[in-house]
């Protein structure tokens, strides 16, 4: 089954919704550049409506993935899906804190202060920005209109993210190339994002066949997020073959 994030929750109601129609992940955003932008203090609120973070419940540093038993790219995120799963067990939604270009001490201050549970590197950090993180990172390619699967693959590092997701959207809407994202997906579980929505996201899990699929544009109306949106999208992802 496909694994779901509703990302760019502002508002408390945001992720319960989120999290009570059956998402995996909670977005948080804290992309300086971000409309969906929210306070550490206003995170740590919202990370709180959603139960106890990991932190408090044992999990006292991230899981460690053992980089060196794992050099190719397949069996790196291979791992890194199987370890998600393994956190998901102990907690159901995960927290996501989404960065852009931050300073890495700066990113692990507002995770210890929020209680977040994973981080999101969405901006042009290096992947060894993850291995200074002190949560598990997923790591963000933006990919350009010219690029092959290849070349994804290529600029692939396995040992720092544990996860890699493909968003040419920025949480503008845009869509990409899904027959692209499917030939990087048949190698190694992916997460896809851009223009993604309760309406084309059968269609999307049907091509791509992604390990999780993100929406934060898709779900909202007037730029608010929107719990029949929501709830259509979370559903259509579930029920996707």
């Amino acid at each position: 089954m496909t694994r779901v994030k509703i990302c760019g929750c502002m508002k408390i109601a945001d992720a319960v919704v989120a999290a009570e129609a059956g998402a995996d992940f909670i977005g948080i955003m804290f992309a300086e550049k971000s409309r969906r932008r929210v306070s550490p203090e206003e995170a740590a609120l919202i990370v709180r409506a959603l139960g106890t973070p990991l932190r408090e419940m044992g999990q006292d540093e991230p899981p460690p993935l053992h980089a060196g038993q794992f050099a190719t790219n397949e069996a790196w995120f291979s791992h890194g899906a199987e370890a998600l799963e393994r956190l998901l067990s102990r907690k159901r939604p995960l927290v996501v804190g989404v960065f852009e270009d931050q300073d890495i001490e700066d990113v692990n201050e507002i995770a210890d202060e929020t209680g977040i549970d994973l981080i999101q590197l969405s901006g042009s950090e290096p992947w060894s920005h993850a291995l200074l993180a002190n949560r598990q990172a997923i790591q963000v390619l933006p990919p350009r209109p010219d690029m092959t699967a290849a070349d994804i693959e290529a600029y692939i590092e396995p040992g720092a993210a544990m996860v890699l997701m493909l968003d040419p959207s920025r949480g503008s809407g845009t869509m990409g190339d899904w027959d692209t994202a499917a030939a990087v997906a048949a190698k190694i579980p992916i997460w896809l994002a851009g223009g993604l929505s309760p309406e084309n996201v059968r269609d999307a899990i049907a091509a791509v066949r992604p390990w999780a699929v993100d929406v934060s544009s898709g779900v909202e109306t007037d730029g608010a997020k929107d719990p029949e949106k929501i709830a259509a999208f979370v559903r259509a992802a579930k029920e996707a073959r």
